[in-house]
């Protein structure tokens, strides 16, 4: 995980300088918190993930995505994942956040979650990344190295936000105004600051300057779903997320998102997915019952 005064000027120029592990290259089964995938893991970096043989399943954030080779994920902080199928593989780009800190990589946001390459779009994405991981294998330690691994990882990012689109998702946000895709995207910015403290649409709508209906009609050329929905619908991912990856008990996980009694987290959640917050978290391999702590590692 990425963990005032004003800095002299040698602290900030080290602050800048990127370490020996803030880009690193790894396989797939390094993700997995045990040999089969029983239960998802949470992901505590940026990652992307080119599948380079076989053929499985990964299920992000409960969503199952079909992959094969030449299939590209991009998968960031705090998701839930876990794979199915013994034979998939792929090589993983993972990075922290001070990695590409002063470079001008925002385009490169909108990357989307999953991509299936083919043709030149494949053999130039393949290329890169298996550039990247011979040189994240070449004397990591020497600062001008890791310079070069900074800005071969910029260029990936930037060359994936300059694919064509994919075809429509019938899951994924759709058109709408641009004035209203804008409003969209603050909002989910503020939820992502707020969720665990107010599901309010009032409390968004204050924050971004906009009134209720506004940001309702936003949403709905966006997503289909009220703004209400949309607030709802990230805390009840937040919380499958927690239930089904860790053994964090059932009534801390709805204090952490803002339920102080047990009773109503569990309504809202069973009314949000469909189960019980001890029935999800069985189905996706935990523990029965309310859940406990994670054992310290020695």
């Amino acid at each position: 995980m990425i963990p005032s005064g004003q800095p002299s000027p040698a602290s900030r120029a080290d602050a800048a300088s990127p370490r020996p592990d803030d880009i690193t290259t790894l396989a797939l089964g390094d993700l997995a918190g045990d040999a089969d995938w029983r239960r998802p893991v949470l992901l505590d970096a940026d990652l992307v993930a080119l599948v380079t043989g076989g053929h499985g399943t990964a299920e992000l954030d409960f969503r199952p995505l079909p992959c094969r080779t030449g299939t590209l994920l991009r998968l960031r902080p705090g998701q839930a994942l876990r794979c199915e199928g013994a034979r998939l593989d792929a090589v993983v780009v993972r990075w922290t956040a001070r990695a590409l800190r002063g470079l001008d990589v925002d385009a490169a946001d909108d990357v989307p979650a999953f991509r299936q390459l083919v043709g030149d779009d494949a053999d130039v994405v393949r290329a890169e990344v298996a550039q990247l991981v011979t040189d994240c294998r070449r004397q990591p330690d020497v600062p001008a190295a890791r310079a070069l691994l900074r800005h071969q990882l910029a260029v990936l990012l930037l060359r994936l936000a300059l694919l064509p689109p994919a075809p429509p998702d019938a899951d994924a946000p759709g058109g709408g105004q641009r004035s209203e895709n804008a409003t969209f995207r603050r909002l989910r910015h503020e939820v992502e600051r707020g969720y665990p403290h107010t599901r309010r649409v009032e409390d968004y709508a204050a924050r971004i300057g906009c009134s209720v209906r506004t940001l309702t009609r936003a949403c709905l050329a966006a997503t289909g779903r009220s703004a209400k929905q949309v607030i709802d619908d990230r805390v009840a991912l937040e919380a499958s997320r927690l239930l089904a990856a860790t053994d964090e008990p059932i009534a801390r996980i709805g204090r952490r998102l803002g339920f102080p009694e047990p009773t109503n987290f569990g309504r809202f959640f069973t009314r949000e997915v469909g189960l019980s917050p001890g029935a999800f978290r069985s189905a996706r391999g935990g523990p029965p019952g309310n859940g406990r702590p994670p054992a310290r590692r020695g």
